[in-house]
Parts: structure tokens; sequence; C-alpha cells
């Protein structure tokens, strides 16, 4: 297992997804299976090529921040911040897991709009 390699892969991933070309990364990165668990995107690779591309027509001026990357074992975790129109402003945290030809097979995330108002002063990235 590759680590350095897999957190790569990971951020190459999702940021192509992301700005509009999901086929390109489902075809370079992700393997025989796709399993999804974002209760929002339809399981398996066609699934998630369908939310991206729907995205990128609705919100084609949405951006994204790769503030960390971790990863161990077969698994990477990023931690995002993106801005969509608005300037509505997100962090995601997103795990993956790679299987044996280190290639994405499944996919977990978590996502929380960063409020106008906190109790603290600290960022959440």
């Amino acid at each position: 297992m590759n680590l350095q390699e897999n957190k790569k892969n990971a951020i190459a991933f999702y940021k192509m997804a992301y700005e509009g070309n999901p086929r390109e990364a489902i075809k370079q990165y992700v393997g025989n299976e796709y399993i999804q668990h974002n209760p929002d995107v339809a399981d398996g690779t066609l699934g998630f090529i369908a939310y991206f591309e729907r995205m990128q027509k609705e919100y084609p001026t949405k951006s994204i921040e790769f503030v960390r990357c971790i990863a161990e074992d077969n698994l990477v975790a990023l931690h995002t911040h993106q801005t969509w129109p608005g300037n509505d402003e997100y962090v995601t945290m997103d795990f993956f897991r790679f299987d044996e030809h280190g290639k994405i097979c499944e996919h977990w995330d978590s996502i929380q709009q960063i409020p106008d108002n906190s109790a603290n002063p600290n960022t959440m990235y």
C-alpha cells in the first residue's frame, strides 16, 4: 500500500470530478466497484457521474480547496473547504477506501455549512 500515491490519487480524483469531469475521474482512479455512502448520490460509478455532472451544470463557479489529507492503511481522508455560488461555504470530510490495486472503491463523507457566527474564534478547517 503506497500511502503517498493514494493521497495524491484521492485529491486528483475528487478535484477532477468536482471541477466537472467525473467520467475521466472514474476512468483513471476507480476500480471495479464503487460503493457510495452519501445518501444524496446513487451507488456505483453511474450515480457518481450523474451527481457531479449535474453539480457542474447547476454550479459551474463552485471551488474547492484541499486543506489536509491523511492516509492510513487503505484509507485516505480529505478535509476540504468548498465555496459555492452566493459565497455559501462548506467544510467537508471525505473518506476513500482503496482496493488492492490502488484504485478507489468506496466513499463516505460529511458536510457542514460554515455559519456566519461561531461561539469560538477558530476556523472550521
